[in-house]
Parts: C-alpha cells; sequence; structure tokens
C-alpha cells in the first residue's frame, strides 16, 4: 500500500560558485524572478531565492573552504543539491520514516513551530531530500517577506 504524498515541493536547491553568476542565467535566459537573499556566515552558505512560474529554486554558495557547499562543488561541480518539501508536521514525519528504516541527517529544530531534517541521498537513489516546516526552511514561509534576511 502507498503512502500518502509526503507534502508539496517548496524549493529546488542548486550549489553555485557564485550566485551573482548563475542570476544572469536564471533571470537572464529562464526569466525568474528574485524573491530574496539571505547569508548564513555560521553555516558557511549564501543564498538567493527565485520564482519561475510557480516553481521556486533556491542558489547555494559557500562562503569558504570550510562550507559544506565547497566539498560538494569540488565533488560535484554545480547542480543540484536538493529539494525540499513542505511538511507540516516534519518532526513527527521525521520520526516516522526512522522507524521505516529512513537514513536522515543533519536534524534542526529552529522553535516550536519549524523543524527541519534531511533524507540521505543514500536512503533517496542519490536525491538528499529536505523535509520542513516553517521560517527559515521553507522559501514561501511568510516571515522572509516581513523583512527577514
Amino acid at each position: 500500500m502507498a503512502n500518502e504524498p509526503i507534502g508539496k515541493l517548496d524549493h529546488i536547491g542548486i550549489a553555485v560558485r557564485s550566485v551573482a553568476e548563475a542570476r544572469k542565467f536564471f533571470e537572464g535566459i529562464l526569466g525568474a524572478t528574485f524573491m530574496f537573499e539571505h547569508e548564513n556566515a555560521n553555516a558557511g552558505y549564501k543564498l538567493a531565492e527565485f520564482e519561475l512560474n510557480g516553481l521556486c529554486i533556491e542558489l547555494l554558495e559557500p562562503f569558504g573552504e570550510n562550507s559544506f557547499l565547497h566539498n560538494f562543488l569540488e565533488k560535484r561541480g554545480e547542480g543540484m543539491h536538493h529539494i525540499t518539501f513542505n511538511v507540516p508536521d516534519s518532526k513527527r514525519k521525521t520520526e516516522e520514516l526512522k522507524r521505516q528504516g529512513i537514513r536522515m541527517v543533519d536534524e534542526t529544530e529552529w522553535s516550536p513551530s519549524s523543524y527541519e531534517s534531511f533524507i540521505s541521498p543514500r536512503s533517496a537513489h542519490g536525491v538528499l531530500i529536505q523535509l520542513g516546516n516553517g521560517y527559515p526552511t521553507l522559501s514561501y514561509d511568510p516571515a522572509w517577506s516581513k523583512g527577514r534576511k
């Protein structure tokens, strides 16, 4: 018996060496519309969000050689890094998936209303899948448009 769909696609994360360079392509060639930019120096990355006909694209640029993105780019080059699903109770769903033997990595509880986790690519046929709810995980969370950057 099949499970219910895990959630709605929130965004696709793409690792790039330079957000400024990649932005030229996604805006100028594909016609994406800039939404917002955010820097997380502690985690070692900068991101920029773009809307493209109902799809959100997240460009991720590393800060320095200690960034997880630097290692990703060195091994794989630019390209898709992860896909993110809006899962209303992602903490409960994460526990359920672990009971099913799915390998989870990098779980973070941002607040009582915001939780994120990642399904390991080893459990998902080579794809890193982020599950989350609330700010700052979801690109379409209303908190981003209220001046949080």
